[in-house]
């Protein structure tokens, strides 16, 4: 996702893990504990690309249904 100030591109943007169908923003992790910075970092890139739905996915649980967190955007 690139960076656009005052009609400028810059060359260093975000990079989303996953964009689903141009609609879902999935971020993928293999941490011990998700933190407010991940939070941070999902929401970031839902309002920078104007979308609704993201998902935060944690590989690290014993369960993957206790890894999973959902976001949603208020355009």
């Amino acid at each position: 996702m690139p960076i656009i100030y005052k009609e400028v591109k810059l060359d260093h943007g975000y990079r989303m893990d996953l964009l689903v169908e141009d609609k879902v923003v999935v971020e993928i992790k293999t941490v011990d504990a998700i933190i407010d910075v991940h939070e941070a970092q999902i929401l970031t890139y839902l309002k920078l690309g104007d979308y609704k739905l993201g998902l935060l996915i944690n590989f690290n649980v014993q369960l993957l249904k206790k890894g999973i967190k959902r976001f949603v955007h208020n355009l």
